[in-house]
């Protein structure tokens, strides 16, 4: 920041005049006098204000560097959060690479809005909102589902996909075959997710919530017998169904239409109306039918190949 320059310390235009300490060049050189203290008074506010700005710069570049926030269409390389930990949707390899149906979906989407690179970070349901209002992340592709709670602080660009909530129990159990059926038992509710309220709180069903970090982890609680069911969007579902075979099985009772969307920072306009551009090239072309076959063709769910109704950016 530049330092403020005392108009004191100024001399008259065309002269040298002395002037007595503390008297405004303006009193020495016979001209109006002010108030006295206003000149000082106005100084003060004045760098109040200046100092008010720059940290308020300072915040700002800390979070979203100097260009400020700007759009995902501004960056070379999109930084994007996926799952670690979703079977068919996205999961961590040993060797640090991301694969499933969304990294595959935010690989193509980023290449057709023009990024020349991708970074992909993990992106729990507990963390992706604040990865995006942070500024960690550009967009987030991790089964996030559109909603007005959610929508209250990110901008959605799709549904890149419509699922449906439905029920994931052990093997055996064939008792339920509805979300009536959870009545009396064990629900894993997954940190960060709306998908337990759904069931406990929409439906009133009387069920025992049991926390966990993940879905992952309610797949282990699932197998390990400490749940009793896992109720969330079906291609979560039929991904854990994949990785587990016999042990689980998907109720196919779909109770709900669940709306994928690709969350970027709040008011990003442009870059949700480009990602939505995308999204329609990519059911046109049939790259949307290839990849969702390619991770979900032999899961048994019904796939639907036809472009979502976009929810509209804002």
């Amino acid at each position: 920041m530049r330092p403020v320059t005392d108009p004191a310390g100024t001399s008259p235009a065309g002269g040298s005049a002395a002037q007595a300490p503390g008297v405004p060049a303006a009193v020495a050189a016979g001209g109006p006098r002010r108030t006295r203290g206003a000149l000082p008074g106005i100084l003060t506010a004045a760098a109040a204000l200046l100092t008010v700005a720059a940290l308020l710069a300072a915040a700002a570049t800390a979070v979203f560097g100097n260009d400020g926030p700007g759009s995902i269409l501004d960056r070379e390389t999109l930084v994007i959060g996926v799952k670690p930990d979703q079977p068919g949707l996205g999961v961590r390899r040993a060797d640090g690479r991301y694969e499933g149906f969304d990294v595959d979906v935010a690989t193509e989407v980023a290449r057709r809005i023009g990024a020349a690179d991708v970074r992909f970070v993990t992106a729990l349901s507990s963390t992706r909102q604040s990865l995006i209002e942070t500024g960690r992340v550009d967009m987030v592709v991790a089964t996030y589902t559109i909603t007005p709670e959610n929508r209250a602080k990110v901008t959605f660009a799709g549904p890149y996909y419509v699922a449906h909530q439905d029920t994931l129990v052990r093997g055996g159990d064939r008792a339920v075959t509805n979300v009536r059926d959870l009545k009396g038992r064990r629900l894993c509710q997954a940190a960060g997710s709306n998908s337990w309220r759904r069931v406990a709180e929409e439906r009133r069903v009387a069920v025992e919530l049991v926390p966990a970090s993940s879905y992952g982890d309610c797949l282990a609680k699932l197998r390990a017998g400490t749940v009793d069911a896992v109720s969330t969007d079906d291609l979560i579902l039929a991904g854990f169904a994949a990785e587990a075979g016999s042990e689980v099985r998907i109720v196919n009772a779909p109770f709900t239409d669940e709306r994928l969307g690709i969350g970027m920072r709040k008011g990003d306009l442009d870059g949700c109306e480009a990602v939505n551009r995308a999204i329609t090239a990519m059911y046109q072309d049939g790259t949307a039918e290839r990849l969702l076959r390619k991770w979900f063709g032999t899961s048994g769910l019904d796939l639907t190949f036809t472009v979502p109704q976009f929810e509209g950016c804002d």
